[in-house]
């Protein structure tokens, strides 16, 4: 018996689609999800929504990023999922932000798959999320993960790629290359995006007028803190700052 026709006829006898997913549930530290193509949460392991804050899964489906994650963590886990939705195509121990044990936003890997319908059609994504010690430990991610470092330390000024470079050990062409593969992102666009998400934080947390927050944060007015802000996070400070003021 060939055999695809083995693993169709075997599949068809399964009487829980669901089923397979339960495996997620005895893997320690990793975190399991499912998204369909409109970034809503289908499905998890319980790791992930304890992760999350929230009791069952009752309470996750149906969600979107912005509900679990700053705008734009969550925004930067859309553009991926959709990268794999769009292409068909898996992202394999990807950097990123996730929660610690103490709900701290810290580094995972995480990697993400397509999710078909029974024409092979592209509907979602799933993934796992999960610690890696040691890939962690390899000295591409410690550069990276000193150039995340001196961003953060630094964000509320301007730094240039050749700051953040030596800061990082290595040389702007180097750190470019090792950024893009493990985050996606340019020093420039990593300097850029971690001055927001501090500035977004001002935004959420204190009532700081606007044009301080930009000033404080190296913006030269309030106009570019805003053009850069809404290309980011997809609304203006002031819409930010409404939203998670309630």
């Amino acid at each position: 018996m060939p055999l695809p026709r083995l693993q169709a006829e075997f599949f068809a006898r399964i009487a829980d689609p669901q089923g397979v997913r339960a495996i997620f549930e005895h893997m320690p530290g990793v975190f399991f999800f499912m998204k369909d193509d409109q970034g809503r949460h289908i499905a998890a392991n319980s790791a992930t929504y304890e992760r999350f804050g929230i009791k069952s899964e009752r309470d996750l489906v149906g969600a979107m990023d912005e509900k679990f994650f700053p705008s734009d963590v969550a925004k930067a886990y859309r553009a991926d999922d959709q990268k794999v939705i769009r292409s068909g195509k898996p992202l394999i121990n990807r950097l990123e932000v996730w929660y610690d044990e103490q709900r701290n936003l810290n580094w995972f890997l995480c990697t993400k798959l397509p999710v078909l319908d029974r024409r092979g059609r592209v509907i979602g994504v799933m993934g796992i999320t999960r610690r890696d010690a040691d890939r962690m430990r390899q000295h591409d991610v410690r550069e990276v993960t000193a150039a995340v470092q001196y961003a953060s330390a630094h964000c509320q000024e301007v730094v240039t790629t050749a700051a953040l470079a030596r800061a990082s050990g290595v040389s702007v062409r180097h750190l470019h290359r090792k950024l893009r593969a493990a985050l996606g992102l340019s020093p420039y666009e990593l300097l850029l995006r971690t001055r927001v998400q501090s500035a977004a934080e001002a935004l959420a947390k204190t009532s700081t007028p606007i044009i301080q927050i930009a000033l404080d944060h190296g913006f030269c007015d309030q106009s570019a803190f805003t053009q850069q802000f809404r290309k980011r996070t997809g609304m203006t400070p002031k819409e930010f700052r409404t939203r998670h003021h309630g």
